[in-house]
């Protein structure tokens, strides 16, 4: 693996409780005031304590004036394709080009079923992502013919594409296993993992498969920005984020550098969490980072150390915190 160039990317991951969507809004202008490039909210439509996360990101977007949102990410099952399609690009336009989308096969079977979505085994639910992506990527092409994918899950016939989006939106796959990295490499422009489902002694192997199949697909596997979210704490431990903000500067550079992630996304609701993050952590890392491109071109190792062993415990809000689509 290799740094793949991408241009850095900070942001935060929030939390949609709707006892506290003032602090849900406070947070992603935090976000944008602190300098970060992005603001992300998880997307558990069956969760009933949980704001709406396309209308929570619509009211981000029109309170900022900056920052991309994303949901992170919309869950495909009770999301129809061709109307994310829409909602997406319709953000994009009202927001200026703003809007990312991260998108996943589904998780949560019963939870799904009981807002009315279909029950899918794992196969089935990777089979209907990648139709959803066809009709998504289609409906964005507003110079083309009508949409027509006659999918076993996904059925679009006659529908004319558009809006087009005000700028080409990234399509970020949270993928885990072998099926999902294989529509990673082939179809999307992202991967979105998650730290304590992905810890980065385990990236190495899934990166592989990502790039592998692209390069099946005759894909530059540098089409596929990695991105990352990650949780920790600052402290004195020596494992993954859990050290000074000198420590984390280090592997997260080392991430970029080795293994080519260039976004890294952090978990967290408490607003000195992220002013800290965005003073201590993100103008180091983007040091680094140009250190290490730097010596690589003119061929020197690269400045950043390695990433550490994890040592995360996810820290879930009923059993959903940080559940990107686990397949």
């Amino acid at each position: 693996m290799a740094d793949y160039g991408h241009d850095l990317l900070f942001g935060t991951f929030i939390t949609p409780v709707a006892e506290q969507a003032d602090r849900a809004l406070a947070l992603a202008q935090l976000t944008e005031e602190a300098g970060l490039d992005l603001v992300t909210v998880q997307d558990h439509p069956y969760q009933a304590r949980f704001l709406d996360t396309w209308t929570l990101l619509s009211v981000i977007a029109a309170r900022t004036t900056r920052v991309r949102v994303a949901p992170n990410v919309a869950n495909l099952p009770l999301r129809q394709p061709a109307m994310l399609a829409r909602s997406a690009a319709s953000l994009d336009l009202l927001s200026g080009g703003r809007v990312e989308l991260g998108l996943g096969a589904g998780a949560f079977w019963d939870a799904i079923a009981a807002m009315g979505g279909g029950r899918l085994t794992p196969a089935e639910s990777v089979e209907a992502l990648a139709e959803g992506i066809e009709i998504i990527r289609s409906v964005w092409d507003a110079g083309g013919g009508t949409v027509k994918v006659d999918g076993r899950h996904h059925r679009v016939w006659g529908v004319h594409p558009g809006p087009a989006p005000a700028h080409p939106i990234g399509i970020w796959l949270g993928a885990y296993k072998k099926r999902m990295l294989g529509v990673t490499g082939r179809l999307a422009d992202g991967w979105l993992p998650s730290s304590p489902y992905a810890p980065p002694e385990q990236l190495p192997a899934m990166n592989a498969a990502i790039d592998a199949a692209a390069r099946q697909a005759g894909r530059d596997p540098a089409a596929v920005r990695r991105l990352y979210n990650i949780s920790g704490t600052f402290g004195s431990g020596d494992g993954f984020l859990t050290g000074k903000p000198g420590d984390w500067a280090e592997q997260l550079a080392g991430l970029t550098l080795e293994q080519g992630f260039s976004g890294y996304l952090l978990a967290s609701d408490d607003p000195d969490m992220i002013r800290r993050f965005a003073a201590e952590v993100v103008p180091a890392v983007r040091d680094l980072v140009a250190a290490g491109r730097s010596a690589a071109a003119a061929g020197s190792v690269p400045a950043a150390s390695a990433p550490a062993a994890a040592g995360i415990t996810p820290t879930p809000d009923d059993g959903v915190r940080l559940s990107a689509e686990r397949v």
